[in-house]
């Protein structure tokens, strides 16, 4: 694994690897779409799965009960936590560990499918997470994930909240925005001649909801950067009732029969 001297975005992941333990509440939102990447990877029973930047574990507990080999790895130990519960609970036996999907800790060509459901897409440089979840995949094997496209709700809103955040350091500024993994086109340059067979599904993640007002209060304590946002505005009432308005307008716009509609693209190919 990479060493903070060596690593530029060491202090990045860090601060991630604390955020991110907002995010557990989510997973019941995430499990629908999670069968549906498992069953869009054709995971198999005996196949040796990897799901990366795993969170609390619904794509890789839904890989395990098809009768899977599965491992996961997620930089937040407080959603490791909540994934190895998960797993218990569903008496499902999965290897998870702490780790970076940039710097997996695993021998190459060790698994039949490599997954990612929302996840690797946060990783600062996707040239290396690509590598590292290629590397680790036999020939012959499947890499599939899911994304957000960024002319929709879920991508529109990694700039939304983007402008009310100062200026990031440098190196984390270079980084480019993860709702660029929801770009078909982004996805075949980054996954290259790697691959063959590539395929897109898209689909909705519903999200059950009384109004947008509370869909926001809801994301205002899931979302990190979002947290964040609401803090720094706190002395600022008008900012902060702009942000609020204008978020809720957002939100309004998928908002429909009681429930958020968030339109996701799943990819999948095969490697060479």
């Amino acid at each position: 694994m990479t060493t903070a001297n060596a690593d530029p975005y060491a202090k990045f992941k860090a601060a991630q690897r604390e955020a991110w333990a907002l995010f557990a509440p989510m997973e019941t939102f995430t499990t629908m779409p999670a069968a549906k990447l498992v069953k869009f990877a054709q995971v198999a029973p005996g196949q040796r799965v990897l799901d990366a930047a795993c969170g609390t574990g619904v794509v890789a507990v839904t890989a395990a009960r098809r009768g899977a080999k599965v491992s996961g790895l997620d930089l937040s130990p407080a959603l490791l936590e909540r994934a190895r519960r998960n797993a218990t609970v569903a008496a499902v036996d999965i290897d998870f560990v702490e780790g970076d999907a940039e710097a997996l800790p695993y021998p190459d060509a060790s698994f039949d499918v490599v997954l990612s459901q929302y996840g690797h897409i946060f990783a600062p440089r996707p040239a290396v997470a690509v590598q590292e979840m290629l590397r680790v995949l036999k020939a012959g094997g499947r890499i599939a994930f899911s994304t957000w496209p960024p002319e929709l709700f879920m991508g529109r809103q990694f700039t939304f909240i983007a402008r009310y955040l100062p200026p990031p350091p440098s190196a984390v500024a270079a980084a480019p925005s993860p709702a660029l993994w929801g770009d078909p086109d982004v996805i075949r340059e980054r996954l290259g001649e790697s691959v063959t067979d590539l395929l897109f599904e898209r689909d909705t993640m519903i999200m059950p909801s009384l109004s947008p007002q509370h869909t926001r209060i809801a994301q205002e304590a899931t979302i990190a950067a979002l947290v964040k946002v609401v803090d720094s505005l706190k002395n600022d009432p008008a900012k902060l009732a702009q942000l609020r308005a204008e978020y809720e307008a957002m939100i309004s716009e998928v908002f429909e029969d009681n429930a958020i509609h968030l339109h996701f693209i799943m990819a999948r190919a095969v490697k060479l």
